[in-house]
């Protein structure tokens, strides 16, 4: 499995770069609209992050669902520990949905920020195997990625 870089602490937020691509268009496409989703949230003031978090969530109800369609339909070995982490995931933004409802900010700053952290190791090993997968169904072989220098 290909190494792909993941930020630390140090370097910043997530930024979207070739380097994410895993190969397989349409689940690239999901990551880089998590990405802005997740930039949006982690930047929104206090006033409109309720709108930022609806968006993330709808995104995030998207995304996950999409891809456990995928895996469904396709019969992916390993789908149930993806799927049970999709739904770990929607679970903790709905309880941090309904504390921010109640005026508490401070949780969906720390959810929005885990998310940071999560993110890369999710699509390095869960999500670049359901790549691999997915072009060997679809096309019969790996996927295969170009990047641009960074």
């Amino acid at each position: 499995m290909e190494h792909i870089p993941i930020p630390t602490a140090a370097e910043g937020p997530l930024v979207w770069s070739d380097e994410w691509l895993l190969g397989y268009g349409p689940l690239d496409h999901r990551h880089e609209e998590f990405v802005a989703r997740l930039d949006e949230l982690q930047r929104a003031p206090d006033e409109v992050l309720p709108i930022a978090l609806d968006a993330m969530l709808e995104h995030l109800e998207a995304h996950f669902g999409e891809e456990d369609r995928w895996m469904e339909e396709s019969a992916f070995p390993p789908r149930q520990c993806h799927v049970d982490e999709h739904a770990a995931v929607l679970r903790s933004a709905a309880e941090v949905r309904s504390l921010l409802l109640q005026g508490e900010v401070e949780p969906c700053r720390r959810f929005a920020d885990a998310l940071e952290h999560w993110f890369p190791g999710h699509a390095t090993h869960l999500d670049s195997a359901l790549a691999h997968w997915m072009c060997k169904a679809k096309l019969g072989g790996k996927p295969v990625v170009l990047r641009r220098r960074s």
